[in-house]
């Protein structure tokens, strides 16, 4: 998060309708999520432990409605998309259902915050997509995992829009050019530690554009579990503290509705996961 007419992005926790800033209570604060993961386990414990005391002293918090966000996540040292994750969103998209997983990257451009104002190139494309999906932050080095040890390794979780120009996506052999533009992966609006998600396989994803419901699906579809794609991942590859992975979107993609639904010059998209909040994306043309 940033104070309104701030460029540097600070760290912050949030607690109820306030924010904690933890350079306001740590002379040693992390600059970002990827410094707090980077430093270990042991850090976010005596981060956590300095924030519950400061808390509890009444220190004073900021109102969320005075900041404005940054992307959930800065500096991932990877991210990782997975493809046609939900029976339905294979279905609809005329996608194979492979054997193995779909697996892609994002570039870090495309990562931007809740509330942000994204652009596209009007002679580019004019099928951008809205892709509602299950966030998950890595928090400490993961390499061949079992599935059933998978979640250990997850620090949290975000709200992620996976936006995609369509034609793009169907007129090449890879997706990652489609999928990162600036700003078209909005990631938050914050980061929900996996101790206070419980079960992946249990939230709510909805997307509402300009007022219409248009995904409303459970985790629960996923073909592969969140457990299952992180040790998938890291049987060939260590999967660094920060690594994001976008786990995949439900049924109810604009492309596939009858007429189709694109986002345009104007459109709001919200997506809401519940336990975690709402994601909302502003559209320009240009």
């Amino acid at each position: 998060m940033r104070i309104e007419g701030q460029s540097v992005p600070r760290l912050a926790v949030t607690q109820g309708d306030g924010a904690l800033f933890l350079d306001e209570v740590l002379d040693d604060a992390p600059r970002d999520l990827q410094d707090l993961l980077d430093k270990g386990p042991e850090e976010f414990d005596r981060v956590r432990a300095l924030v519950a005391n400061a808390l509890a002293h009444g220190t004073s918090l900021t109102p969320i409605e005075e900041l404005r966000h940054s992307s959930a996540v800065l500096r991932p040292p990877q991210i990782i998309a997975i493809g046609a994750n939900y029976a339905a969103h294979s279905s609809e998209l005329k996608l194979r259902s492979e054997t193995a997983a779909t697996i892609f990257s994002l570039w870090p451009n495309s990562l931007t915050g809740h509330e942000s104002t994204i652009s596209w190139p009007a002679d580019i494309t004019q099928e951008v997509d809205y892709e509602a999906e299950l966030g998950v932050i890595i928090g400490r080095p993961a390499r061949n995992v079992s599935v059933a040890d998978a979640l250990d390794y997850v620090f949290g979780y975000t709200v992620v829009n996976d936006i995609t120009a369509r034609n793009l996506q169907f007129s090449e052999a890879q997706w990652s050019r489609c999928k990162s533009f600036d700003g078209f992966t909005p990631t938050g609006p914050v980061v929900v530690t996996a101790d206070e998600i419980g079960d992946p396989q249990d939230v709510w994803l909805t997307t509402h554009v300009d007022g219409r419901i248009l995904q409303d699906a459970s985790s629960g579809d996923m073909v592969r579990t969140v457990a299952e794609i992180i040790s998938y991942l890291s049987k060939t590859a260590t999967l660094l503290p920060g690594t994001l992975i976008s786990t995949g979107s439900p049924g109810g993609a604009g492309y596939s509705r009858k007429p189709q639904v694109f986002l345009r010059d104007g459109s709001t998209v919200t997506i809401t996961i519940d336990k975690i909040g709402m994601l909302t994306t502003h559209c320009r043309e240009i």
